[in-house]
C-alpha cells in the first residue's frame, strides 16, 4: 500500500490546474524577484566558488551567469544565487524557508523541456504550496532537520509536473526525496553559522531535479518511504509528517516577499523598526545604555546571537546585529554584512547592549492563521534615564497586509537588483509586458544571462 501522502502530492502536483489570475500574478512578481535577487547575488565574490561546472558542460542557462549547464548544476546554481542574500520570499509557521528557492529546478526544467513561462508560474504555485503547506504543522527544525528538506520535496514534484511523469514516476521520485539523508541545520547556528546556508537551498532543488530525471529514467520507488516501521521516515526521526489544509494556492496567495531588507524574516520587522528609530538616536550613539528588542519565539530560537559573528552568513541571522546597523545608518544592505562594515566597533558595543525578550502575544500571532504577524519593537534607553518611544512593527512590508504598499519598492528593489548586474532594462519585460507568460523560458533565462 502506497503513502498515501506520496500519492496526495503527486496527485496535485501533475493535475491540470486553473490557477486564479491573482495567484499567477503573485506568482509573476515572485519569479521577477527571485530573478533580481540572483542578480544582485552575482556581483559578490563568495557565490562564484559554487558556481559553474565542474566538468562537462550543456545547455541550460543560469540567471546572471555566462555559464551553459547540464540541468542538475543549472538548478543548484541558480537556487543558490536566488537565495545567496537571505533576499527572497519567505514562508513562516511551524516550519520555516524560502518557497522561491524551488525556482532553481523550475527554470532549470523548463529551460529542458523548452517549455514557456506560463509552465514556469504554474510549477511555482505548485512548489510553493507542496513546501508552505507541509511547513504549516510538521516543524523539522525542532529536531534539527533543515527547511530545505521541504524545498527538496517541493522541487521535487514541480520536477515531476515539468517533465511530465506519470503520477507512478512521480510518487517514485518523491519517495526518495524523503529517503534521502536530510540537512542538519547547523549550519545555521552558532558557532557554525556558515556559508552553507546559502546554497543549500540549491543543493536540495537541484536533487530535487535529479530524482525527477532519475524517475523519468525508469528508476523505482519505496511505497511507505515514509509509513514504514522499521526505518521509514518517520520511524527514523520520531515524527508524523502531515498536511494541514487541501492543496491549492494558498501558500502563493499569502507569501511574505522581503523588500527592504536582505536578512532573516523573523529580524525584518526589527530592522524596520531600527530604521524609524534612527533619527532619535543617531546624534545620541556614546549615550545608550541598552536597546531593548521584544520578539517572537521563533526568533529567540532562531537568531537572538550573543559574542563574536564570523561572516555574512552568520551576520544576517543575528536579531541584534541587524537592529544595531539599522539604528547606526538608518538602513540595511547587503554590504553591511562584509567585513569592512562589519568592523565599525560601535556595531559590537551596542550589539552587548541589546536586551531580547519574547513577547507570548507576539508568538500566538505568529502562528495564528487569520493573522502570521512576525512582530518586533524596539526601544532605546538612555544613561540619563530618557528613552525613545518604542517602536511596534507586527506585518513586514512583504505580508499579504501590506502588499499594495510594498509594490511600489519591490518594482524598485528589482530595479536596483538587475541594476547591479547590468539587467536593468528587463524590469518591464519581467513585471508589466502581458506577453511574458507565452515567452519561453529559454529565451527568458538567455536574456537574463551574464
Amino acid at each position: 500500500m502506497t503513502d498515501e501522502l506520496l500519492l496526495e502530492l503527486a496527485r496535485y502536483a501533475l493535475a491540470d490546474h486553473s490557477f486564479d489570475p491573482g495567484t499567477l500574478g503573485t506568482a509573476r512578481w515572485v519569479l521577477a524577484d527571485s530573478l533580481g535577487c540572483a542578480a544582485l547575488a552575482s556581483t559578490h565574490e563568495a557565490p562564484r566558488r559554487v558556481l559553474g561546472s565542474f566538468g562537462s558542460g550543456g545547455d541550460i542557462r543560469v540567471p546572471a551567469r555566462p555559464d551553459l549547464l547540464d540541468p542538475v548544476k543549472a538548478a543548484f546554481d541558480t537556487g543558490a544565487l536566488i537565495r545567496w542574500l537571505d533576499f527572497n520570499d519567505t514562508w513562516l509557521a511551524a516550519e520555516w524557508g524560502h518557497p522561491s528557492d524551488n525556482l532553481g529546478a523550475i527554470l532549470a526544467l523548463a529551460q529542458h523541456r523548452d517549455l514557456r513561462v506560463a509552465d514556469v508560474l504554474d510549477a511555482s504555485v505548485v512548489a510553493h504550496e507542496i513546501q508552505g503547506v507541509l511547513a504549516l504543522e510538521n516543524a523539522f527544525n525542532r529536531i534539527g532537520l533543515d527547511h530545505v528538506l521541504l524545498v527538496k520535496v517541493a522541487s521535487t514534484a514541480a520536477a515531476g509536473r515539468l517533465l511530465g511523469l506519470s503520477e507512478e514516476e512521480l510518487v517514485a521520485a518523491l519517495s526518495h526525496a524523503w529517503l534521502d539523508g536530510q540537512a542538519l541545520r547547523t549550519y545555521r547556528h552558532a558557532p557554525n553559522t556558515g556559508p552553507r546556508k546559502s546554497w543549500a537551498a540549491g543543493d536540495a532543488t537541484s536533487r530535487g531535479a535529479w530524482l525527477a530525471l532519475l524517475a523519468e529514467r525508469g528508476e523505482p520507488g519505496y511505497a511507505t518511504a515514509l509509513s514504514a516501521p522499521i526505518c521509514g521516515f518517520e520511524d527514523v526521526y520520531n515524527v508524523p509528517v502531515r498536511l494541514a489544509r487541501p492543496l491549492g494556492s494558498y501558500v502563493m496567495d499569502n507569501v511574505l516577499f522581503k523588500v527592504s531588507y536582505p536578512a532573516e524574516f523573523h529580524a525584518q520587522t526589527a530592522a524596520e523598526c531600527g530604521v524609524l528609530l534612527h533619527p532619535q538616536v543617531r546624534d545620541r550613539l556614546a549615550e545608550i545604555e541598552r536597546i531593548e528588542i521584544t520578539t517572537q519565539e521563533s526568533a529567540v530560537r532562531i537568531i537572538d546571537k550573543r559574542g563574536p559573528l564570523h561572516n555574512p552568513a552568520d551576520r544576517d541571522h543575528c536579531l541584534q546585529y541587524v537592529t544595531v546597523v539599522a539604528l547606526l545608518h538608518g538602513e540595511l544592505t547587503d554590504e553591511h554584512y562584509e567585513d569592512e562594515a562589519a568592523s565599525d566597533p560601535r556595531i559590537d558595543a551596542l550589539r552587548a547592549r541589546c536586551v531580547v525578550a519574547e513577547d507570548p502575544r507576539y508568538s500566538v500571532d505568529y502562528l495564528d492563521p487569520a493573522k502570521r504577524s512576525i512582530a518586533n519593537a524596539v526601544r532605546v534607553v538612555f544613561a540619563d534615564g530618557s528613552a525613545t518611544e518604542r517602536v511596534e512593527v507586527e506585518y513586514p512590508l512583504g505580508h499579504p497586509r501590506r502588499r499594495a504598499e510594498a509594490k511600489p519598492l519591490l518594482r524598485e528593489k528589482l530595479r536596483t537588483n538587475l541594476a547591479a548586474a547590468g539587467l536593468e532594462e528587463h524590469v518591464e519585460l519581467l513585471l508589466d509586458d502581458a506577453a511574458l507568460p507565452a515567452l519561453g523560458a529559454r529565451e527568458l533565462v538567455e536574456a537574463l544571462a551574464a
